[in-house]
């Protein structure tokens, strides 16, 4: 199968909430990083995430098998030392693969009675 995408892409505005008001788990608060994988071949995804006030941290990664999707939540994700990512923070999000995937960038906001989820397709870079 042809291995459609790009293999750098970029989500400027991440911001996961600490607060849900739904008391139900699956509604909880959280960002999705949606990734499409059509290769013949296993994509290992690096992320790096930015910040307004320190360095970059490049400590978390993920994977899509061989013509699958996954979606790497954002609330789940740890590194390799058990870290999450933190939270009520602004950041953005550099993700490279090893090879073309497409990416798209989701947030379910329950931080308020009224929920909000707001989709797009991540931006791709020229390889």
């Amino acid at each position: 199968m042809n291995a459609y995408g790009k293999t750098t892409w970029m989500i400027p505005d991440t911001f996961l909430h600490s607060v849900s008001r739904s008391g139900d788990i699956t509604d909880r608060s959280h960002e999705a990083i949606c990734v499409l994988n059509t290769s013949d071949s296993d994509a290992h995804i690096s992320l790096t995430l930015f910040f307004e006030d320190k360095e970059p941290n490049t400590a978390f990664s993920s994977f899509c098998g061989a013509r699958r999707t996954h979606h790497i939540r954002l609330d789940k994700i740890r590194d390799a030392e058990g870290n999450s990512i933190e939270m009520d923070t602004p950041y953005a999000i550099l993700v490279e693969s090893d090879t073309p995937i497409v990416v798209q960038y989701s947030r379910l906001d329950t931080s308020a009675a009224e929920m909000a989820l707001m989709t797009t397709i991540a931006y791709s870079v020229d390889d």
